[in-house]
């Protein structure tokens, strides 16, 4: 087992604060991972704006997970879908995408929790220039494993003996499970590279101890038995890894060259827009 990953908070605005796990100091990514946000749980008010204005990617691709909540997500090439827990959003920026995630119209007058996952998964080389594109597989479509004291929720690749319908670009691992206080589960050898995040509880990884909000990046081809002396939930995440990727805002690539044309395209509004949106996210200060 390695060194587990600590994360480290960081404000996106408006008191709302992510815990980030990767990148880190450790690892640029596990498998195609370069991003793991975990978000809250936390209660927003009325008055409380979480809205994350149009901002642009490439060469990635988004994958968001709730467990609690709802978002509006709205991006360039017309997509309008209301975003709930146990759905996966699977967003491929290609050669671009502007997109904003708004609080619905419906919740902006009630106190709501929220509480989730962002992750971003490179993209294979040859598909960095790919069209945009979005694709939503809705919590009933996603498939559930039942094991003693455990729950799996296989949201993209396979394991367990299923497979999600999530269709990606290099192959991808994304469990979801809930483990019951006392309860134990094997961590299958289900792609190259995995790691493991416990969120709401201290768990045991073949002995080892994982605190709650830490990821542990397990040895290849390993199958570790994670046990729950309280009730928690595992996300599970990994793939095949890409190699590689520069990362600078919301842009990656494998060519340094892309990352400073998307700065200059951005800082020239030369994206394509959100239909029906008029805010936008400036350009972080370069770097030198």
């Amino acid at each position: 087992m390695s060194t587990p990953i600590i994360p480290r908070a960081h404000d996106l605005g408006g008191g709302f604060t992510v815990r980030r796990v990767l990148p880190s100091v450790q690892r640029q990514a596990i498998g195609p991972f370069v991003f793991f946000d975990h978000f809250g749980p936390v209660t927003a008010h009325p008055g409380d704006n979480h809205d994350v204005r149009p901002h642009p990617h490439i060469g990635l691709a988004t994958v968001t997970y709730l467990f609690e909540g709802a978002m509006m997500h709205r991006d360039s090439t017309g997509v309008v879908q209301r975003i709930e827990p146990g759905a996966i959003n699977w967003m491929t920026a290609g050669r671009g995408i502007v997109h904003s995630e708004r609080t619905p119209d419906d919740l902006r007058d009630v106190s709501r929790n929220s509480h989730g996952f962002q992750l971003w998964a490179a993209l294979p080389a040859e598909h960095e220039e790919d069209a945009p594109a979005f694709s939503h597989t809705p919590a009933s479509a996603i498939p559930v494993v039942t094991l003693p004291g455990a729950t799996v929720r296989v949201l993209v690749g396979s394991a367990f003996g299923v497979s999600s319908p999530v269709a990606t670009l290099s192959p991808t691992l994304y469990l979801a499970i809930e483990l019951e206080a006392g309860a134990s589960v094997t961590v299958p050898a289900a792609a190259v590279e995995r790691g493991i995040y416990s969120v709401d509880a201290d768990v045991s990884a073949d002995g080892a101890s994982l605190s709650s909000g830490q990821m542990l990046v397990l040895e290849e081809g390993s199958e570790p038995v994670i046990h729950a002396a309280q009730a928690t939930r595992l996300m599970v995440l990994g793939g095949t890894p890409l190699g590689h990727r520069f990362m600078v805002w919301n842009f990656v690539s494998s060519h340094k060259e892309r990352i400073l044309q998307a700065q200059d395209d951005w800082e020239a509004q030369r994206f394509p827009t959100v239909p029906g949106e008029t805010e936008f996210i400036p350009l972080p200060v370069r770097r030198p």
